[in-house]
């Protein structure tokens, strides 16, 4: 058992839920052993018959915090985007299970990425189950299991790594933040619109609209 050198100094349970960014213990994974797990693990529970979506942190099997109208939300997203890019042709999206090494020894699975082509040598879309990528555009549709130091981490993460926009999506207020660094955002009421900037020209959406299709029967 080979211990990640980030949890070479810690003390208690506590600690390990403090250096993952304060979230609940309930979504950390004692097996493989929290310092110990490798990318073989992460692809095991990602892609195996009893599918679990979780990110690698520091040797630790972290569950996502998704929810079943979070994860709609994600995919009436992806819809909105694959249309923009029919026209668009700048790159392509990913859900919630692609798997992306954005800084050293972490990988995560935004609940919607944009990439684009300037990234992905001849265009042709990494086949192997995790890929060396950093998406433009991250999206994390927030839920109740989500932590404000994890949000924080994440972005750090992300911007670190080369995306250059976040979209942090509310469910519960239907609103958003736009970051383009990880303190400084745009707040986006439920009236307002998102818009993809330098990442997405032209790309624009009503948050009203995204909530509305999410909830079409209703």
């Amino acid at each position: 058992m080979i211990l990640n050198p980030m949890f070479a100094n810690v003390e208690t349970v506590a600690d390990v839920l403090e250096r993952l960014g304060d979230i609940p213990a309930s979504r950390v994974r004692w097996q493989p052993f929290p310092g110990t797990a490798t990318e073989e693990d992460l692809i095991a529970i990602v892609d195996g018959p009893n599918k679990r979506l979780c990110e690698l942190v520091d040797g630790t099997l972290v569950e996502k915090a998704v929810g079943f109208f979070e994860g709609r939300l994600g995919g009436v997203l992806l819809h909105f985007f694959e249309d923009y890019l029919e026209e668009h042709n700048l790159g392509f999206c990913v859900p919630a299970d692609s798997m992306m090494r954005i800084v050293p020894g972490r990988v995560r699975l935004p609940d919607v990425s944009f990439i684009s082509w300037s990234k992905v040598p001849n265009r042709r879309v990494p086949t192997k189950p995790i890929a060396d990528l950093v998406p433009d555009l991250a999206v994390e549709v927030l839920s109740k299991g989500n932590t404000r130091r994890e949000m924080r981490v994440k972005r750090e993460e992300y911007f670190r790594g080369g995306t250059r926009l976040v979209w942090e999506i509310n469910p519960k207020k239907q609103s958003a933040r736009v970051y383009t660094n990880p303190t400084r955002f745009q707040e986006i009421a439920p009236d307002g619109v998102l818009d993809g900037g330098d990442v997405l020209p032209g790309f624009v959406l009503p948050l009203k609209q995204l909530f509305t299709r999410a909830q079409r029967g209703a």
